[in-house]
């Protein structure tokens, strides 16, 4: 899962038209535009408001009725250069759908946007291969869920489907940085046992950038 989306607890403090509250395919927040590509996830974090079956994220119903098409998905990302980044994100974990991001991105790419991939970087142990290099020309910017200074503190707030997915994370964010791509390495303060400063630390390592999230916030 793309963890820039975190648990809410009062969704109703946001106004928001009327327009929103319906399942979308794409969605604004903070100048950049979302697309909501899959709501599935090889991840079950126990912060992710998709465990408590809440599916609203500032307004936007994010529960999928069907997985959008690249041409669905190209429809909802409105004129790209309206926006500072197309960012694929959702509720779910968007390399599920590689194929799909790959043809999205190089066409929006090719029409002038920024492409922002939030992945939990399980993408090359799910698709058993590294995908890295299909993803050139259709993402620019990676952001990455490292969540954790260590695998016991990851496994025990991302619950992971298969194991040794922390160490296949970290090889996956290798793998992005030989592409050449801009990588950050996230994680949620706040949670019990991550190490900010740790992860931190972790990310000046493998020679990318790092930032820090806020559990209960977005964007």
């Amino acid at each position: 899962m793309s963890f820039i989306l975190l648990r809410l607890r009062q969704p109703g403090l946001y106004n928001v038209s009327s327009d929103q509250v319906s399942s979308v395919h794409g969605y604004t927040l903070n100048g950049n535009r979302y697309l909501n590509v899959s709501n599935r996830c090889n991840l079950y974090c126990h912060f992710c408001p998709r465990m408590d079956n809440e599916w609203n994220v500032k307004g936007y119903e994010l529960n999928l009725k069907g997985e959008p098409s690249a041409e669905e998905l190209i429809a909802a990302a409105g004129n790209p250069q309206a926006f500072g980044e197309i960012v694929f994100c959702g509720l779910g974990e968007p390399t599920i759908r590689l194929q799909t991001i790959i043809e999205t991105g190089k066409t929006l790419r090719s029409l002038g946007a920024r492409i922002r991939l939030n992945t939990n970087g399980l993408g090359n142990q799910y698709h058993g291969r590294d995908i890295t290099p299909e993803l050139r020309g259709a993402v620019d910017v990676m952001s990455i869920s490292l969540n954790a200074q260590d695998a016991a503190t990851y496994e025990k707030h991302c619950l992971p489907r298969k194991p040794d997915s922390y160490p296949a994370m970290l090889d996956f964010v290798c793998c992005a940085k030989r592409q050449g791509f801009e990588i950050s390495l996230t994680a949620v303060a706040g949670l019990e046992g991550v190490d900010m400063a740790a992860c931190e630390q972790i990310a000046r390592d493998l020679g990318v950038g790092f930032r820090g999230r806020t559990l209960n916030d977005v964007g």
